[in-house]
């Protein structure tokens, strides 16, 4: 299970379902509960407007029983006296709740006598009535008002309430939504009344659970749909990753740093996943090739003094008066210079930073000469007070490397010159020499080159310090570079940026 869900293809297979999942029950939930809302909706305005049409019967003046009442079992209608009382029902009804007045069936009530009561009375009341015709008047008005056949009139509520509620109707049991009316009528032995009118929730119901049969048949479906084509298009996607990946592996088992990884002819994320670890190849192999020709060149720049000095120190052992005891020390010398400098290369290579301390250009400029008793040439300073931010070692060391460069090629003079250029403090470097090919002016500063092969390693030195300070230029935030100087000779240029608030 871990390994199968370490896959990018399975994860993101399990992504796209789950949030197609959420998204549709969601979706679901919001469309059962609009659909709900909408047909309940109407079965409420259906029972209002049954209800509305039995209160405007009640305000003409109709008895309880003209009432013409709906079928039960589309609208069970109830009227209900002020007292709670139910006076009018329609037929059918065997039970019903959710209105507040669980009866089905009319009650006696107090002055509102039914139609049928009205005739049974004037019939008991005939023979007195015809002795006095004007009583019979009397009566037969009174009658008339008590049973509500006159004009009648009132008023019905404007507003309605609602509730849920079930009725039983001939035998069938349903859920209904009940529209409560109050109406006020002019009658005073009527009083106030309440109707009560239901509309059937079938076609909610209905619409409903069909809705959510079709999303639990449709949804597991569509989420298999929505896995398997994600399945199948990160299976494609990824498919020169697999080819990454495996040539990777070759490359490493084999440690054959010429070998590249495949780049797929698209230019997605892929793509540049591909051409990234081709560049970090070939920036690692030529790391390696490096590495491997510094250590050759090591070798062989050290093995000269090294060969020198116990050669020497073998003839001494066996002829002591011939022992060259100046040469032996020059050859320890430039041993020791050798082995500093391949070590400030290492520590380079290793990312050492120059660290922040300030240093002034001018102050070290003149430090660095009076400590330089055996220069061939004489120096000329034009100096300007400058602030750097660096290691001042690095930089004293790039300054050492240049002015030994400058003395190995001069004639007559050296220069040391620093400035300002914007933002950029500039310490330049000039000789009056034979100067650097155009051609040749980026090859000197790579490691171990000379350009004067045929002149002694005695006098030319190893190779390694203007590599040196173009390294330590660099990592400074600044820039090397060998140009022709006024008297024809090499001016090296060596620019660092000025601190901000040194420029400010």
């Amino acid at each position: 299970m871990r390994r199968l869900f370490g896959s990018v293809r399975a994860r993101a297979t399990l992504g796209a379902a789950l949030v197609v999942a959420l998204a549709l029950v969601a979706a679901g939930a919001a469309v059962l509960l609009s659909l709900r809302t909408n047909l309940t909706d109407q079965a409420g305005a259906r029972a209002n407007s049954a209800a509305r049409e039995v209160a405007s019967q009640l305000v003409s003046g109709r008895s309880y029983a003209e009432l013409d009442l709906p079928d039960s079992e589309d609208s069970p209608v109830q009227v209900v006296d002020d007292d709670g009382r139910l006076v009018a029902v329609g037929d059918d009804l065997e039970r019903i709740s959710g209105t507040g007045v669980d009866a089905v069936k009319p009650g006696p009530a107090t002055g509102k006598p039914s139609g049928d009561d009205d005739g049974e009375e004037k019939g008991d009341g005939e023979e007195d009535s015809d002795s006095d015709s004007g009583s019979d008047s009397d009566s037969d008005s009174d009658s008339g008002s008590g049973s509500g056949s006159g004009s009648g009139g009132g008023e019905i509520s404007d507003d309605t309430k609602y509730s849920e509620g079930s009725a039983t109707v001939d035998g069938e049991s349903a859920d209904y939504r009940f529209a409560a009316v109050e109406v006020s009528t002019e009658d005073g032995s009527r009083g106030d009344l309440t109707v009560y009118a239901g509309g059937s929730l079938s076609d909610e119901q209905s619409a409903v659970s069909t809705a959510l049969t079709s999303m639990l048949v449709g949804f597991p479906l569509l989420l298999v749909v929505v896995a398997g084509t994600t399945w199948l298009v990160t299976r494609r996607a990824l498919r020169p990753v697999a080819a990454i990946t495996e040539e990777m592996s070759a490359i490493t088992a084999s440690e054959d740093l010429a070998r590249r990884v495949p780049e797929p002819d698209t230019h997605d994320e892929v793509a540049r996943l591909a051409r990234t670890t081709n560049e970090t190849l070939t920036a690692l192999q030529t790391s390696v090739e490096r590495q491997r020709r510094f250590v050759a060149d090591a070798s062989h720049e050290l093995r000269s003094p090294i060969a020198s000095l116990r050669t020497q120190l073998e003839v001494g052992v066996a002829h002591p008066e011939l022992l060259d005891v100046d040469g032996a020390v020059e050859d320890t010398v430039r041993l020791q210079e050798l082995a500093a400098d391949l070590l400030l290369l290492a520590r380079l290579d290793a990312g050492e930073k120059p660290g922040g301390a300030r240093v002034d250009l001018a102050a070290l400029v003149r430090e660095e000469l009076s400590q330089r008793t055996r220069d061939r040439v004489d120096v000329r300073m034009d100096l300007e007070c400058l602030e750097v931010a660096g290691s001042r070692g690095q930089l004293a060391r790039v300054l050492g490397n240049l002015l030994n460069n400058a003395q190995r090629h001069a004639r007559s003079q050296v220069a040391v010159t620093t400035r300002t250029d914007g933002a950029w403090a500039v310490l330049e470097v000039a000789d009056d020499g034979s100067g650097v090919p155009e051609g040749e002016r980026e090859r000197i500063f790579e490691r171990f080159v000379r350009l004067d092969d045929a002149r002694s390693r005695d006098d030319g030195g190893a190779g390694l310090g203007l590599a040196i300070a173009r390294d330590v230029a660099v990592r400074h935030g600044g820039t090397l570079v060998v140009l022709e100087a006024p008297s024809g000779g090499a001016l090296f240029e060596l620019r660092l940026p000025i601190p901000q608030s040194s420029a400010e």
